[in-house]
């Protein structure tokens, strides 16, 4: 019998919640207008990109015991904070609730595509960390 994996430590929580929180300047570069002086799906896609690589090089960096069990669940609070951004500044800003919660079934979309997101930067991290060792 394999001992379980370890439940997500202090330092690890906190890596969690920074690189999430870290991620919102996708939706805040979008919701200030910035995404698309600078052109939409370029924005997006380059911000997705840096997100991506920055998750990745702080899983290494921190050495992480598990990099896809952590940015897994760095996409899945980034989702959640995603969700509480909009429904916070949409109304401030459009004068109505927009998003996901206006539309609850997009709560799951937006939470498991996050998910398989971080998932994919796990699994790279994990592909870095072990080319690292040899």
């Amino acid at each position: 019998m394999q001992p379980s994996a370890k439940p997500v430590d202090s330092r690890q929580l906190l890596l969690i919640i920074g690189l999430a929180a870290f991620a919102c300047l996708r939706p805040i570069m979008s919701i200030t207008g910035l995404s698309e002086q600078i052109g939409k799906p370029v924005a997006s896609i380059g911000m997705t990109v840096i997100i991506t690589i920055v998750w990745i090089v702080a899983a290494i960096v921190a050495r992480v015991p598990q990099p896809v069990v952590t940015l897994t669940l760095t996409g899945i609070a980034y989702g959640v904070l995603a969700i509480v951004l909009s429904g916070i500044l949409s109304p401030i800003l459009t004068g109505e609730l927009q998003g996901p919660l206006r539309h609850p079934f997009a709560i799951i979309a937006v939470l498991a595509t996050n998910a398989i997101w971080g998932c994919i930067s796990g699994l790279l991290a994990t592909a870095a960390l072990r080319a690292r060792k040899r």
